[in-house]
């Protein structure tokens, strides 16, 4: 029987001081934007959500370290036109250690929409995916997923329904999206393949 799993360790500074996200049977919960240097050097800004208690401790002002355990979550905002697909890390764990940044990810599940097989304009081969991951209490999370060159071909050729266990990274996108003729600038979340699990392969 194939399990689900969303396990997620990030090391990081933190990009602005927390600000309220919402409150949840009474608890509050505050979104910690934290910034992840790639080995490229180009950086990830990455919304953490963690309750109020979790904080406590900790020092909270820009450039401050922090590292994450916790999963991936989900949810369609749905409080503007259409629907918006937020993604989160959803914090178990926080401290406070210095080290190098770190952005791994562990993630099994199911894939529920056709891959997307693709080039980019310079020839690079990607594939796009929607893996959903179920939770406890019959929830999911939907998370989108990108594999690049012949992990891209091994993934296009999957089917609907079917088990994918993967190692990678979340990381942040910068793009324009046209709004009533106007271009405003947006930010995508998505999970970059590293690697699949035996299995998987």
């Amino acid at each position: 029987m194939q399990t689900n799993r969303n396990k997620i360790f990030l090391r990081g500074r933190l990009a602005e001081p927390p600000a309220l996200s919402h409150t949840n049977h009474g608890v509050d919960y505050f979104m910690l934007p934290l910034a992840v240097r790639r080995l490229s050097g180009a950086e990830d800004t990455l919304h953490v959500i963690a309750a109020r208690n979790q904080l406590a401790g900790l020092s909270l002002e820009p450039e401050a370290p922090l590292a994450v355990q916790g999963e991936v979550r989900t949810f369609n905002n749905r409080s503007g036109v259409g629907r918006r697909l937020v993604v989160s890390v959803f914090a178990r764990e926080l401290g406070q250690e210095e080290g190098e940044d770190a952005n791994h990810l562990e993630l099994s599940g199911t894939l529920c929409k056709p891959p997307a097989l693709r080039s980019t304009p310079l020839g690079r081969t990607i594939c796009d995916m929607i893996l959903a991951i179920n939770r406890k209490y019959g929830r999911a999370d939907y998370l989108p997923c990108i594999a690049w060159g012949s992990l891209a071909y091994h993934c296009g050729t999957m089917e609907v329904g079917g088990h994918l266990a993967l190692e990678g990274r979340l990381q942040s996108r910068i793009y324009t999206k046209e709004i009533d003729g106007q271009p405003q600038e947006r930010t995508a979340f998505e999970v970059s393949i590293m690697s699949l699990a035996d299995g998987d392969t």
